[in-house]
């Protein structure tokens, strides 16, 4: 007889997917704010959005440490449980959303630092870029069957 895989473990993984989700905003937040700053006219202030990007990263390392818990746990459940619980992919998904956005969007502002001549062309090679399609793989590889 087959049990049923335990479930306790959803709702904390929903917190925590919440709760990271609502560091991808604040991230992207950050990233729009600096996006506008480097296209206004004005001199950009790299050390302001420095010390915000430090204390995001900070956060992040917590928030990692319980997302990665979680996913172990989900990725035991298997399809049964996921099935139940749509709730978690839907969180899922709109944080992998958030993350593009990000990756995005701090792609454009890597390219107004090199066009402001703040990033010297040695930090981002072609060689650094990530290759095209580089998103789209990983979610072809992280993606539930």
């Amino acid at each position: 007889m087959n049990n049923p895989a335990p479930t306790n473990f959803i709702p904390d993984l929903l917190r925590e997917l919440r709760v990271f989700a609502s560091w991808c905003e604040d991230t992207l937040s950050l990233a729009c704010r600096e996006h506008q700053a480097l296209a206004a006219k004005d001199s950009y202030q790299p050390f302001e959005f420095y010390q915000w990007r430090k204390d995001l990263l900070n956060r992040l390392d917590l928030l990692m440490i319980g997302i990665r818990n979680g996913r172990q746990l989900w990725q035991q459940a298997g399809p049964l449980v996921h099935n139940c619980h749509l709730e978690v992919k839907t969180e899922i998904q709109m944080v992998q959303n958030l993350i593009l956005k990000i990756l995005q969007l701090d792609r454009e502002n890597q390219q107004g630092l090199l066009r402001r001549g703040l990033v010297p062309a040695k930090h981002l090679t072609s060689v650094a870029a990530p290759p095209p399609n580089y998103v789209a793989k990983l979610y072809r590889r992280y993606t539930p069957q």
